[in-house]
C-alpha cells in the first residue's frame, strides 16, 4: 500500500494515511477521512477498486482519535468523512453545518465479547457487567456512544459501576489479551481476530440484532460543497451507492476486494467477518438513510450525553443525491 502524509489538524490527531488508488483516468482527486480501517467500510473500497467514482480518484485517511476524521472534513482538509451522522449534528449545534449525503452502515457495528474464562452464563447484562472493565473506543466516537448508551439503559454508571479503557478501535484486542479488560467493545474485523486467536469468546450481545436499523456509518461532507461543488457530490454518491448494489449482487468479488484491503487477516477470518455482516444485515442496500435510523442513533448520544440538543433529520442528512441517482444504478 501507498503511505503518505497528512499534514496538519489531521496530523496532530495522529492520522494514519493509506493512498489507495483508483484508475488514471481520474481528473479530480480528493480524500476520505475514517475512523478505523475496516471491513464495514467494504462498500466504499469496493467503489474505489471498481472505478465507480466518475473522474475522481479517492484517496482514505485513518484518523483513529475519536472526532478525528470529522475534523479533518471541517477543517477543508478532506473531502468527506465516513462515521456516524451525529458528528453533524455535534457540529451543527457548535454553528457548522455538515449533510450526510449517502449511508453505508445501516445496523451499529460493534459487539461485546468476553474475555476467555469470562462469559456470562445468563443474560442478566446489568449484573454481569457491574464491576467489570471494558475496553472500548475513543470517547466522542459511536462504538464509545453505544457503550454508554447501553451503561444508561441497564442503570450502570460508567464511572462508579464499571471502568471504560477508552483506546483506539484496533487496540481493544490487545487490552483484553493483556488481561487489563474482561469484556472488548469491538467491530468487525477484529470482533472475528480476536475470537481465532483466544482472546475472546464469541460476542455475547450483539448490537446490531439489538438495535435494528442504526445510521451507524454515513458519507458526511460540507454544505459548502453540496452548494458549491453539487456534481462532484452526485458522483461521489452515485459511486458509493453502486458499491453498495455491487456488494450484494457479487460477494465473491467483494471478498477478494475486501483481501486486497486485509492482505496480512487470514482468508477463513475475513470470511468468517463477512459471513457476519452479511448475516446481521449490516450495510445499507441503497445508499437511503431512513428516519428510524437516525432516530435511534440520535437516542444513542442523547442518552449517553454526548448530544444536548434536538437536530431533526432534515438539519443534518441531504438524500437527494441518492434519490437522484437511483434510476441510473
Amino acid at each position: 500500500m501507498n503511505r503518505r502524509k497528512f499534514l496538519g489538524t489531521a496530523a496532530a490527531a495522529g492520522a494514519a494515511v493509506t493512498a489507495r488508488i483508483v484508475p488514471a483516468r481520474a481528473a479530480r482527486e480528493i480524500l476520505v477521512a475514517e475512523p478505523v480501517h475496516s471491513t464495514g467500510y467494504l462498500p466504499l473500497y469496493i467503489a474505489m477498486a471498481k472505478g465507480f467514482f466518475d473522474d475522481v480518484k479517492v484517496n482514505i485517511v485513518t484518523i483513529e482519535s475519536g472526532s478525528g476524521h470529522t475534523n479533518a472534513v471541517l477543517s477543508g482538509q478532506a473531502f468527506a468523512f465516513i462515521g456516524g451522522p451525529e458528528h453533524n449534528a455535534y457540529a451543527k449545534a457548535k454553528g457548522a453545518e455538515l449533510r450526510c449525503v449517502v449511508n453505508c452502515v445501516d445496523r451499529g457495528n460493534n459487539y461485546f465479547c468476553a474475555a476467555k474464562g469470562q462469559e456470562p452464563t445468563g443474560t442478566d447484562w446489568p449484573g454481569y457487567i457491574k464491576g467489570k472493565t471494558i475496553a472500548v473506543g475513543p470517547f466522542g466516537g459511536t462504538p464509545n456512544s453505544i457503550a454508554r448508551y447501553l451503561l444508561a439503559k441497564w442503570k450502570l454508571d460508567p464511572k462508579k459501576d464499571v471502568t471504560l479503557i477508552e483506546t483506539s478501535n484496533s487496540a481493544t484486542i490487545a487490552v483484553v489479551r493483556s488481561r487489563q479488560a474482561q469484556i472488548g467493545e469491538a467491530t468487525e474485523p477484529f470482533v472475528t481476530q480476536g475470537v481465532r486467536n483466544n482472546v475472546w469468546s464469541e460476542p455475547f450481545f450483539n448490537v446490531p440484532k439489538e438495535l435494528g436499523p442504526y445510521a451507524y456509518s454515513t458519507l458526511n461532507v460540507r454544505l459548502e460543497s453540496i452548494q458549491k461543488e453539487p456534481e462532484l457530490v452526485r458522483n461521489f454518491a452515485r459511486g458509493m451507492a453502486k458499491g453498495l448494489k455491487f456488494l450484494y449482487a457479487n460477494p465473491a468479488e467483494s471478498a477478494d476486494i475486501a483481501k486486497a484491503q486485509f492482505p496480512t487477516m487470514p482468508l477463513d477470518d475475513l470470511r468468517a467477518t463477512l459471513d457476519r455482516s452479511f448475516k446481521d444485515e449490516m450495510w445499507s442496500r441503497d445508499g437511503m438513510v431512513s428516519h428510524q435510523a437516525w432516530e435511534t442513533a440520535s437516542a444513542v448520544v442523547h442518552e449517553a450525553g454526548l448530544l444536548k440538543s434536538d437536530i431533526k433529520y432534515e438539519e443534518i442528512f441531504d438524500m437527494s443525491f441518492v434519490e437522484a441517482v437511483r434510476p441510473t444504478l
